[in-house]
This record gives structure tokens, sequence and C-alpha cells, in this order.
């Protein structure tokens, strides 16, 4: 096995390579693997420490990459002043105390979403990366997605008209969390991040319905509603209990209508050239349809975490603000903990402005 990082001090440390931002990840679990993998594979990083409470994952990576120095104990990573960010991939009941810790040991944070457990957790989160002068960015990997960036620079151009509405499904079978959090939680920060990326401010409000079926008090099915100014809407569908794996949105708009479904390996986005209108010159009202064709765009599609992780690093060395920041963070533990709210008082409107 690797060597533990207070094994790591009784010898020579390895030289540090010019420009290289020197990466410690807390977190092996689900999402860690993928990380470290990226990490890795950033020309300007190196993950040089990974720490997680469960031996056998630190044996699994020390057979990987065996130079990565392991350990049990989180603490060791804050304290070893070679190490120069701090990537948390662990429940995000865990997310504040880490990040916090971390921020504090003068190191830059990457979190995975969601940011925190609450507002007030970001807020006080942004607030100490602002003082230490620390870049503090989420993990909304889908923001990085090219089939996302692609549809964003068609909504932009005016292609699609003037966006109606947007509906977004994402079910499958599990995964159940471990610290009880319910699947708006785990599932919908990739929806709302997708839908505030592409129609570019908060909603007016939200509402939100959920049921829990195999674990009482933990809804495993939910729907969110948000309203946003100009009429337009959006509505996501999570759900853990559904029998196949769907990753689907659609976006409809006065022109065209969009297909973006994430599971397809080659044809990701359709853009329908369909649209209904109300014809006022005819003597009796009716809706006259546009049945025209349908296209594939080409995407050249590189991997998001690959994308996220360099996104990150050079956010660290140039200084710059990154595209998911805390604030960005914030803007979607908000809808979160309102759609929680909804769903506690039977799908009450909740406004956010």
């Amino acid at each position: 096995m690797a060597m533990t990082l207070k094994e790591a001090k009784k010898r020579k440390p390895n030289a540090r390579k010019s420009g290289v931002v020197r990466m410690g990840i807390i977190g092996y679990g689900y999402w860690g693997p993928n990380l470290v993998r990226n990490l890795q594979d950033v020309e300007s990083a190196e993950v040089v420490a990974v720490s997680d409470l469960n031996s056998a994952r630190l044996k699994t990576l020390s057979r990987k990459f065996p130079s990565i120095r392991l350990t049990s104990e989180c603490k060791d990573i804050f304290r070893d002043s070679s190490i120069d960010a701090v990537v948390i991939a662990t429940p995000v009941s865990t997310h504040f105390m880490l990040a916090k810790q971390a921020l504090l040991s003068g190191k830059h944070v990457f979190v995975e979403k969601p940011l925190a457990a609450s507002v007030q957790e970001c807020r006080a989160l942004i607030e100490i990366a602002r003082t230490q002068k620390k870049t503090l960015m989420v993990g909304h990997t889908f923001e990085y997605n090219p089939a996302v960036l692609k549809i964003s620079e068609i909504l932009r151009s005016g292609e699609l008209g003037r966006l109606h509405y947007i509906d977004s499904v994402r079910v499958n079978l599990g995964r159940y969390q471990s610290d009880g959090r319910n699947v708006i939680w785990d599932l919908a920060p990739h929806d709302i991040s997708i839908i505030l990326h592409w129609i570019g401010h908060m909603p007016l409000g939200v509402s939100a319905w959920g049921q829990s079926f195999v674990q009482k008090g933990i809804e495993d099915v939910a729907f969110i509603r948000l309203g946003f100014p100009g009429g337009i809407l959006a509505h996501i569908h999570v759900s853990w209990l559904a029998p196949a794996k769907l990753r689907r949105m659609t976006v409809v708009a006065s022109q065209k209508m969009a297909l973006y479904d994430d599971l397809e390996n080659f044809e990701k986005i359709k853009i329908a050239d369909r649209s209904a209108q109300l014809n006022v010159n005819s003597d009796q009202l009716r809706v006259d349809y546009r049945l025209g064709d349908i296209v594939s765009p080409h995407v050249d599609f590189k991997e998001p975490l690959g994308q996220e992780c360099e996104h990150f690093i050079e956010s660290i060395r140039s200084g710059k603000k990154p595209l998911t920041d805390g604030e960005s963070g914030a803007r979607v533990v908000r809808i979160l903990e309102a759609s929680d709210q909804s769903i506690k008082q039977g799908g009450k409107f909740i406004r956010l402005t």
C-alpha cells in the first residue's frame, strides 16, 4: 500500500514542479476516482494526497496510483503546506465543515455539488474565500458539458425564437444517499444549474411536490416548477424509483424546439423545426403547425469533468473567478431549500425575489 502522509514526512519530499498546482482530495467514494483520474490528466496539476475513511478504497487507489500519499485523516491534508488546493467529494452534510477548514488552511477549494447544506453555509464559505483570497468553485459539471454549451449558444443566437419552457427528466433506480438527503438534493442540482445557465437569471419562485415511498421522510420522487420573468417556465422531474435511467431535457420556443439526451452517444442534441402559431388572419381562430426537419448539430465532445478540472486549475493560476463560483453554488442551494420548503407546505409557491 502507498505510504501515508505521516510516513511521507519522514522521507525526502518530491520536488515541486514549476507552475504545478498540488492537489489533495478528500473523499474517494462514488465520484472521487473520476476526480483523481481527470486531475492527474491536467498538465498543470498533480494529485499528491487523498484522504478517505474507508481503507479498502485507499488500497484500490494505491494500486492505480502508487505515488499518491494516502491518509484516513483529512487534517493531514489541511496541515500540509505543500498542498495548494483541496477537492471535496464527500456527503453534502460535511461540505461546509471541510471547505471551511481547507480555506482557513490557505487552500483553494473545489466542492462537489451541492456547495453546502444551506444558503447560510454557502454565504459563509463565499465570505471566507474572499477574505482568504482563495478560489472557491462548485462542481456543476454539466455547465462544462459541450452539448449544454451548444444549446446555450443556440439560445443566445435567437434561432429557436422566444423561449417558452424547459422540461427536464432525470430518473433512475437508486442511489439513496447515506446522509438522509432526498432525491432533490442528489439529482436536481444538475438540472437547476443547466437551466440557470441557459436562462441567465434566477426564477421568481419555486413550487415542488414530492413523496417518500421507500424510506419515510426521504422523498425519492419529486416534481419542481420554476417560474421565470416573462412567463418562462421550467419543470424538473427527479426520481430514484424508475425502471430505466433517463437524462432528457426539452427546450420549447416560439420558432423551434431542442431535445438534449445526455445518454445518447452521438446525437446528444436534436433541433426540431417545429412550432405552433395562432392564425389571427383566419375567419375562425385556429392553430397552424410547422413540421419541419429535425437536425442534429455537430458537437465536439470532451469529457465535462475533465473540462471542469482544467477550469479549476486555470482559475487558480490566473486568479480569475470560475464559471461555477461560490455564488453559482449559492443560487442552486437557494432553489433546493425553497423546493424542500414548498414540499413541506403542500406545493406552495415560494418566492425567491
